[in-house]
């Protein structure tokens, strides 16, 4: 009966210290910081996934300026420059990309072909996050070349 009493009191301590630590996580989360610059590799998405929901619950179109990201916070605002043309644009982070995605950011056609680089698949970028405020409309429609 000690022994039943002793195991039960051990099984109770460690379900609580993992609670406890999935807390913690969860606050963490809530709190990190988020990175302002970063440099990586860009893919743009392929036509399959039009008209799917998006991690927002947006139904995705590639006319849209918009991207995935797995380090940034949904529903903001970023600047991707393409490294090796040094062409710009403003996009939305609406989607997150599977976990074991190597890279950085995953973009809409338009915004792809904004930066120059369909023909390639792939790109270097360097992206600059902005905050949750949408960037001027004159920003957006001239994308800064």
């Amino acid at each position: 009966m000690k022994k039943l009493l002793v195991l039960s009191v051990l099984i109770g301590a460690f379900f609580a210290s993992v609670a406890q630590k999935k807390m913690d996580s969860v606050a963490l989360n809530k709190k990190r910081n988020v990175p302002v610059t970063q440099f990586g590799v860009a893919s743009f998405y392929a036509d399959k996934f039009e008209g799917r929901p998006t991690c927002t619950d947006e139904i995705f179109t590639q006319k849209k300026l918009t991207a995935a990201c797995n380090t940034l916070p949904l529903n903001c605002w970023i600047k991707v420059t393409n490294l090796r043309n040094n062409k710009s644009v403003y996009v939305r982070i609406n989607d997150r990309m599977h976990p074991s995605n190597p890279r950085l950011i995953d973009m809409s056609k338009s915004a792809a072909v904004a930066l120059g680089y369909t023909g390639h698949g792939l790109t270097k970028v360097k992206i600059e996050y902005l905050g949750k405020k949408k960037p001027e409309e004159q920003m957006i429609a001239g994308n800064l070349k």
